[in-house]
Parts: structure tokens; C-alpha cells; sequence
């Protein structure tokens, strides 16, 4: 079943909605009901004659004749614009619906509108078809040899395409100018994929040499301290800022705000965190190995499987007023100095750390269970509540401590 929209011929108003379901007569007899005359002919925005119900699509736009031939309507209907109807001051082709064929533009010159990932690009069919004739993309828009039927459209006209708009913008103005050019921030080999999924054959081999460049690996080397920032300036607080696998190796990030930051898979090794706010933050598998964290906020933070090997932690704060754990459960924190921090409830379970100083730390509630503390010094450090379940205690300093353990926190402990 279908539906489609009538106009009497000539006229973009008044229209009349109509299901579909067998035959060409059956949608004649309905329009002449629906309509009030007696019809006989079909037509397409374009003036196209239907004389075949395979030819009706959902949605579709038609035209309804006594007879007389094809008049293109002085104007569509309020809020609904026919496939292919273009108008006073506007070229863009528009209406929602799928499409059958290049119908809906019969010049090279035609401006069309793309929706790519829910980016709006537009441009001439010319761009489409010249440069890449033989690319997909030109098979869909070109009117002489449309091999490939367009895709469907969005509610304001835009073919739908469901690929990267961040990787498609650089090929369509390769398109437009024969010149590839990468905005910075922009991986060359996302470009590469899309440039092969679209067939673009000449753009293949730029990009191919691009990323084997040396140029290109220039453009590896760490992000700054200034890129950073620029980030954090040109970001509203209420959107979300990923650095999700980004390689920050050795930048300098002390006392930034950098909360509720998606730091996931990223290389943070040596880096200089020492006083940041890191609240909320997702540093979850990430490289911290060898970093300054000294005096940082870590409330809520999340550092599963992060490493943090021989990284400076001292004075850090994890123990959240309202009670909400930082979830640190398998984090690397061999060899790592923890000496003063607040750690009160946080998840540091099947956690490792060896050799770790953890002198006059505040570890009440926190959870330890599994945790590999071999040869860690916890003097002077508050396990109080503190789960220590099959931990390994082998070698373990306990001077000074401010509470006395409980047999029940340690039973099964390897000590």
C-alpha cells in the first residue's frame, strides 16, 4: 500500500491524499472521486505521463488530467513542495520521498542538495559528474546514464547519504576544484575510505601519498598545550569535548579544567596534570605512564585499566562528598606515588600496585579486594572499612597506621 498526493492538473493547492493498492484504475477512480472530475491521465512534477502503478512511489506528488496535456502549476501547495517543482527565486530541488530515477533535474547546472550524516552540502550536478564519471556519485546524478537510482530524501529535499559529512566535505570540494586540501584535525585516512567507497578513483592516489608522507607524520606528533585550550575556549560547557585516543604524550596541562572530558585510549604518558581538575573525567585505558598528576581533582573520575605506571599522584583528591566512587578497578599504579591522597571509597579492585607509595593515604571504604599491594608502603595510611579480600599483602608496610586492620578486611589475604 501507498500514498500519494493529487493535484488537479495546473494547480498546487487543494491537494487530496489517496492509498494506493492495486491498479492504475483504481488510483484514477480515486482521484476522480477525491478531486471531483473525471480522470484520465497522470502526470509527474515534471510532466512525465504514469502509465504504469510500478511507477507511483510512496509519497509521491501526481497531477490529474480530463485529458488535456501536462501545465506546470503556478505555485505548490503551503508547506509541501512537488519533487522536482522549481519556483520563483529558488534552484534547489526539494520534497521528501524516494526517487526513481533522475527525473527530478534535467540539467547539469541544476543545483542539488545532500544530506551526508545529517550535514547539508549543495551543489551543482555538474560538480557531481564531470571530474569522476565513472564514480557513484556521478551514476546517481547524472541524466543521460543514471545507473544508480538516487537515494531517498529527508523532509526538506536533501538526498539522504549515509556516510562521514567530516570526510566527505574534502572529496566534494575536490570535486569542485581538482585540489585536495585537509583541514587540520582531519585523518587522511578516513578520506582515503570514503574516496574508495565513492570511487573516487583520482583522489585514491593523493591521499595514498599523502598519508605516506612525511608531512603527514609531522601531523602525529602530540597535540599542545594551546591546542588544548583552544579546544576548551571554543567549546560550550554544556557539549561534550573528546579527546578520545588523541596523542597528548608529554604536554604541558597543568591547572586546566579539563572536567567531564572523554580522555579514553589516549596517550597521556609524561604529561604535566599536576593541579587540573579532572572531575568526571573518562581516562579509561589510558596511557598516564610516567605523568605529574600531583594535587589533581579526581572525583568521579573513571580509570579502568588505565596505566599509571611510576606516575606522581601525591596530594591527588578522589572522595567525592555526595558519596559517588571514582572507578579505577585493574588501573596500573605500579611503582606509582598515591603519598597523602584522599582515596576514600574509591574502587581499586584486582588493581596493581606494586612498590606503590601510598604512605598517609586516606583509604576509608575504599575497595582493595584482589588488589596486588606487594612491597606498597601504607604507613601512616587509614584503611578503615577498607576492603582488602584476597589481596596481595606480600612485604607490605603497615606502620603507623591510624586504625588497626580488622581479620575480616584481610581474610584469604596473601600475605
Amino acid at each position: 500500500m501507498k500514498r500519494v498526493i493529487l493535484f488537479r492538473n495546473g494547480s498546487g493547492v487543494d491537494g487530496k491524499v489517496l492509498l494506493v493498492t492495486h491498479s492504475l484504475e483504481e488510483v484514477l477512480a480515486g482521484a476522480s472521486q477525491k478531486l471531483g472530475i473525471r480522470a484520465t491521465h497522470l502526470y509527474t512534477p515534471q510532466g512525465g505521463l504514469i502509465d504504469d502503478i510500478r511507477l507511483i512511489r510512496d509519497d509521491d506528488i501526481l497531477y490529474v488530467s480530463e485529458g488535456e496535456d501536462f501545465v506546470l502549476p503556478a505555485q505548490p501547495s503551503p508547506g509541501v513542495r512537488p519533487r522536482g517543482y522549481v519556483g520563483a527565486g529558488t534552484t534547489n530541488v526539494s520534497v521528501a520521498g524516494p526517487v526513481s530515477s533522475c527525473e527530478n533535474v534535467s540539467s547539469t547546472h541544476d543545483w542539488v542538495t545532500l544530506n551526508v550524516g545529517g550535514q547539508i552540502f549543495s551543489t551543482t550536478r555538474a560538480t557531481l559528474v564531470t571530474k569522476e564519471p565513472n564514480s557513484m556519485l556521478a551514476k546517481m546524478f547524472d541524466c543521460e546514464d543514471c545507473c544508480i537510482p538516487p537515494s531517498n530524501r529527508d523532509a526538506h529535499g536533501a538526498y539522504l547519504i549515509d556516510r562521514s559529512y567530516t570526510y566527505f566535505e574534502p572529496l566534494l570540494n575536490f570535486l569542485r576544484n581538482g585540489t585536495l586540501i585537509l583541514d587540520p584535525g582531519i585523518n587522511p585516512e578516513g578520506v582515503l575510505e570514503e574516496a574508495k567507497f565513492f570511487g573516487l578513483t583520482t583522489a585514491v592516489p593523493v591521499l595514498e601519498d599523502l598519508i605516506n608522507s612525511r608531512d603527514y607524520k609531522r601531523e602525529l606528533e602530540p597535540l599542545t598545550r594551546r591546542d588544548i585550550v583552544k579546544a576548551l575556549l571554543t567549546t560550550h560547557h554544556r557539549d561534550e569535548l573528546r579527546f578520545q585516543g588523541v596523542n597528548l604524550q608529554g604536554a604541558d596541562l597543568s591547572k586546566l579544567d579539563l572536567r567531564n572530558i572523554n580522555f579514553k585510549f589516549a596517550d597521556l604518558s609524561h604529561c604535566n596534570l599536576s593541579g587540573a581538575n579532572m572531575n568526571g573525567c573518562c581516562l579509561e585505558r589510558a596511557n598516564l605512564r610516567g605523568a605529574n598528576l600531583e594535587g589533581a581533582q579526581l572525583l568521579n573520575v573513571r580509570l579502568l585499566c588505565a596505566n599509571l605506571e611510576n606516575a606522581n599522584l601525591r596530594s591527588c583528591n578522589f572522595e567525592d562528598p555526595a558519596g559517588t566512587r571514582s572507578y579505577c578497578e585493574g588501573v596500573n599504579l605500579r611503582g606509582a606515588v598515591l603519598e597523602g591522597s584522599m582515596l576514600a571509597g574509591v574502587n581499586l579492585r584486582v588493581a596493581t600496585l606494586k612498590n606503590a607509595n601510598l604512605k598517609n593515604c586516606d583509604l576509608r571504604a575504599a575497595v582493595l579486594a584482589g588488589a596486588d599491594l606487594e612491597n606498597c608502603d601504607l604507613s601512616g595510611s587509614d584503611l578503615q572499612e577498607a576492603n582488602l579480600r584476597g589481596a596481595n599483602l606480600k612485604d607490605a608496610a603497615f606502620e603507623l597506621m591510624l586504625t588497626p586492620l580488622h581479620m575480616s578486611q584481610t581474610m584469604t589475604c596473601d600475605l
